[in-house]
């Protein structure tokens, strides 16, 4: 190898270094637990309560599980913005406190949302334990179904 590409290469380094390190000092803040009223959250029962809270939970409530690199730059940018998103689409730990027209506009689109994006790839890769199998995805849409008919 040649000297100067060697040289080149350390400098590469240092200063990828240096940035990521630098990265750090910028945060979005976007707090992993809020405020939670009880009568707030969402009432299912127990194997739905467990679904959503092993799958859907860590973007949608207030009790965010704050991963390792849930404050790590730049990465932390990409999953705040994801936890904040997925608050606005829907938070169970405030479902309560929706408008039966928000609550049914939410179970009307619950079935294709498990279906076709949720929980989102880039989150399986780290939370395989996430994965709905076909029987719970089949479980959660007759709920939502049994649900959307309750509220309407």
């Amino acid at each position: 190898m040649d000297l100067n590409f060697k040289k080149l290469l350390s400098s590469f380094w240092f200063w990828a270094v240096i940035g990521i390190i630098v990265l750090q000092f910028f945060s979005l803040n976007i707090s992993s637990t809020l405020p939670i009223k009880n009568n707030e959250e969402i009432q299912a029962p127990k194997e739905i309560m467990n679904i959503l809270k092993r799958s859907c939970y860590d973007c949608h409530s207030s009790e965010v599980k704050e991963p390792w690199y849930y404050t790590v730059a730049p990465i932390s940018w990409v999953v705040q913005t994801h936890i904040k998103n997925g608050r606005k689409v829907v938070n169970f730990s405030k479902w309560n406190s929706y408008t039966q027209e928000k609550q049914f506009k939410i179970v009307d689109k619950l079935p294709k949302s498990i279906i076709i994006r949720m929980p989102m790839p880039s989150y399986l890769w780290l939370h395989q334990n996430a994965t709905m199998s076909a029987d719970e995805k089949k479980l959660l849409t007759k709920w939502s179904k049994a649900l959307k008919e309750k509220i309407k």
